[in-house]
């Protein structure tokens, strides 16, 4: 028994590393039990007594890791302060990686679907995924806008382009709202 776990476990763990590796998005893995009670596993059947048994998703977790791990990735790679990141989490979504709002954000750091697929979000639901893409817009807003945080965090709450149209920060309350509150998360996260 101890054999055909450790030959189950060797087979997961190859096949997620096919899957990950691949092009495809999903790897569909089957499974089928022969007369002799040996278990077969594949990611093409070759006929119907295979039955769906896993399936995983073509882009592992960036690296995986913590939560903190994911955050410290993306600060580093795109020279943010890990606070700042947090902050913008805790205002845009609470932590909560599968947030939707009103408007079609989705994820931890409410990507709008345009702007998650400017920022090569392949699944904005995935925490990792979500995280780099909008750590990288971020970085762009506060590039854009000469290093500016409230500028910055307007764009990210408002749009660049009502940043520009107003000449500053919008005159609306939500975005208003939005920049003190990521400050002072900012400050707590410090």
């Amino acid at each position: 028994m101890q054999v055909i776990q450790r030959i189950l476990i060797i087979f997961i763990f190859s096949a997620t590393m096919l899957c990950s590796s691949s092009v495809v998005g999903w790897c569909d893995i089957y499974k089928y039990v022969d007369v002799n009670g040996v278990v077969h596993f594949t990611n093409t059947p070759t006929g119907n007594k295979f039955r769906f048994y896993l399936k995983e998703s073509s882009k592992p977790e960036a690296g995986s890791g913590t939560l903190s791990d994911q955050i410290a990735r993306s600060a580093k790679a795109f020279d943010l302060d890990e606070a700042l990141i947090k902050a913008v989490i805790k205002v845009e979504s609470n932590y909560d990686p599968k947030a939707v709002s009103a408007r079609g954000a989705q994820g931890m750091m409410q990507l709008i679907p345009a702007t998650a697929r400017e920022m090569q979000v392949i699944d904005p639901f995935n925490a990792a995924d979500n995280i780099r893409g909008g750590s990288r817009y971020l970085r762009q807003m506060l590039d854009q806008f000469g290093g500016n945080l409230e500028l910055a965090l307007a764009a990210y709450n408002a749009g660049p382009g009502n940043v520009r149209r107003y000449g500053g920060v919008p005159p609306f309350a939500e975005t208003k709202n939005y920049i003190q509150q990521v400050k002072k998360y900012l400050q707590f996260y410090q």
